[in-house]
């Protein structure tokens, strides 16, 4: 019986000759190499600046502090996502305002967003799912219709004049819409590079931006890094030992370790994608007529970055979808579920959220399954996964 693992980092000998070479060099924490990966990232997502740090969920929440939304403000988000989305709308002190998917869609009901923006709403954190960029001309269109009633508190909020669109594009590093590249749409937009991502640093993110402001970069930097101002680079140089804490900030740096792992992954990623577009064709081949929701179309696929290979079992629900995934474990293989909605996680009951009060939310979970989707995946392994997935739909 084969053992199909759900999402393993495929790492070359590149990848460890490189971090082996930082590991030589006497500098292993912040410096050359996280400049040179936040200036390969900027590039390639045409934005106007970039940061490295040690996630993405750190992403958000310093681009929710850098934006100074605190308590009194708002900031909404999708029901449908990992806690990351909405947990550092908690961490800076704002209310999450949580928003249910639209019927039948992993994304949320644009109809409730416009409905739900307010004066007090500062952020909208978008997410998207599975590598498929969410529909932001529908959400800068909401956001610039509530222009008028849009009170900003703080300098990057005046710039904007309008609630900021910050998206959680943990998933996404790469997609495209319309012909622009996830990175280049957003006012900020937050990468994930953990060790399941297409792009891993093993931990680690990246935060870009396209706000005209030479001030972000130093502002991120100081509040990554205690709020001092000079990195240990700067201060290891002569008589350059003195430095000023400037603010009580956090610490959430990228080391040069991870960036050397990343420079090199970001060489090998057009090919480690189109590797997985290839493997998403074949699945969607091969289960084109059983009774699936697929949701990386085939006509998606070009600009999707196939992160998850995401299903819903059409007829089915929580009961069968469970049994389903307890029957592929016997078989070797390793299946997810894309998500529990936050609804149902105690932590955000204890808020007041009740799941019944997101029922879209809940059908897309209750009979959402994920297949395994990797680079270190052949062409023989989908076939395994679809022939017994075929015969075990025919058991529940």
């Amino acid at each position: 019986m084969r053992q199909i693992l759900f999402s393993p980092p495929d790492i070359s000998e590149k990848e460890i000759n490189a971090v082996c070479d930082v590991m030589k060099s006497g500098w292993i924490t912040t410096g050359p190499k996280v400049k040179e990966f936040e200036e390969k990232i900027r590039s390639f997502c045409k934005s106007e600046g970039a940061i490295c740090l040690n996630s993405a969920t750190a992403c958000m929440e310093m681009a929710l502090r850098a934006l100074e939304v605190g308590p009194g403000d708002e900031v909404i988000t999708s029901s449908y996502t990992y806690t990351a989305s909405c947990s550092v709308i908690c961490h800076v002190g704002a209310k999450p305002v949580l928003i249910d998917v639209a019927p039948n869609s992993f994304e949320m009901d644009y109809e409730k967003l416009y409905d739900t923006i307010n004066e007090r709403t500062k952020v909208i954190i978008p997410v998207d799912l599975g590598g498929i960029l969410c529909n932001y001309d529908k959400v800068f269109d909401i956001v610039n219709s509530k222009k008028n009633i849009f009170k900003a508190n703080s300098h990057l909020q005046s710039l904007l004049g309008r609630v900021c669109i910050l998206s959680d594009s943990a998933h996404s590093f790469g997609a495209y819409k319309n012909g622009k590249v996830s990175g280049s749409i957003s006012d900020f937009t937050a990468f994930s590079f953990h060790a399941v991502k297409n792009l891993t640093t093993a931990e680690g993110g990246a935060l870009v931006w396209n706000l005209k402001d030479n001030e972000i970069y130093k502002e991120l930097s100081l509040l990554s890094l205690h709020g001092q101002n000079k990195d240990a680079l700067s201060k290891m140089r002569l008589s350059n030992w003195e430095y000023d804490i400037v603010t009580p900030g956090y610490k959430c740096n990228m080391t040069d370790i991870l960036a050397a792992l990343g420079v090199s992954q970001f060489e090998r990623f057009g090919d480690l994608v189109s590797k997985r577009r290839n493997l998403c064709r074949l699945y969607n081949s091969l289960l084109k007529d059983e009774n699936l929701e697929i949701y990386q179309k085939e006509s998606l696929v070009e600009e999707s970055t196939i992160h998850l290979y995401m299903m819903r079992i059409n007829g089915r629900n929580e009961k069968d979808r469970n049994k389903l995934i307890e029957n592929l474990s016997n078989c070797g293989i390793c299946t997810n579920v894309h998500y529990k909605p936050l609804p149902m996680m105690s932590a955000y009951k204890k808020m007041g959220f009740d799941i019944s009060d997101f029922p879209n939310s809940f059908n897309m979970y209750e009979n959402e399954i994920t297949l395994p989707l990797h680079t270190l995946m052949s062409e023989s392994d989908v076939e395994y996964v679809c022939k017994f997935l075929k015969n075990e739909l025919k058991n529940i």
